[in-house]
């Protein structure tokens, strides 16, 4: 379904639902409403929730928040996509893509505040992707982003899957893993990569909302 706006027949939301998205009609306004949306600790195990189970649940992590943008985005009759970034030794990361004019902006659901909205000011995907590099690292302080891949247009999906599927919408993360990656540093870049120093690891541990004992 190929549609440039997605409305509530198509994508089978009860009428509360749809009018949330239609409230979201900006990019900010999503992000807004993402940061606003408790951390998905996964405490029940790993999820990948439909745009209905965060409404209903009001949690989400990031590829459950991507989805989200993206569908609030097609409402008001953007492309829903997404793109990929895969990193070593650590988690991967999953934003929603917009564009003004041309030029790309992502929109993004994490926890830390390092990993999150970008405006839309860059040329093409490596440029934005880039802007993660310095701030994507794990919990050894090792910088780890490694490639990006996308745009992962959501339409390819039936609605019923990641919209306001009961399931987990493991069929989209999977598509995400099976898109080709095109690398953003060679191996020797990666092995001079810095340390974050003690300031960008305070910075790093700053979190919106705290993890339950």
């Amino acid at each position: 379904m190929r549609k440039r706006i997605a409305r509530i027949g198509d994508l089978g939301l009860e009428p509360a639902e749809f009018r949330v998205l239609q409230r979201l009609n900006d990019p900010i306004k999503i992000q807004n409403f993402l940061d606003a949306i408790p951390q998905n600790f996964e405490r029940g195990g790993e999820t990948c929730l439909s745009v209905r189970e965060v409404l209903k649940q009001k949690r989400a992590h990031c590829i459950e928040g991507a989805m989200l943008a993206a569908c609030a985005l097609w409402v008001h009759g953007e492309t829903p996509m997404l793109l990929d970034l895969k990193a070593d030794r650590d988690y991967d990361h999953v934003v929603a893509l917009f564009r003004r004019g041309r030029y790309w902006g992502a929109i993004s659901k994490t926890n830390p505040p390092l990993l999150r909205w970008r405006d839309p000011v860059y040329r093409n995907l490596r440029e934005l992707a880039m802007t993660y590099l310095h701030e994507y690292a794990n919990r050894r302080h090792q910088k780890t982003l490694r490639s990006y891949a996308g745009p992962l247009d959501l339409r390819r999906f039936d609605p019923s899957l990641w919209v306001t599927g009961a399931k987990n919408c493991w069929d989209v993360g999977f598509a995400l893993d099976d898109l080709k990656h095109y690398p953003l540093i060679t191996r020797a870049q990666g092995r001079h990569l810095r340390l974050r120093d003690s300031i960008e690891r305070e910075a790093g541990a700053l979190k919106s909302f705290p993890r339950p004992e």
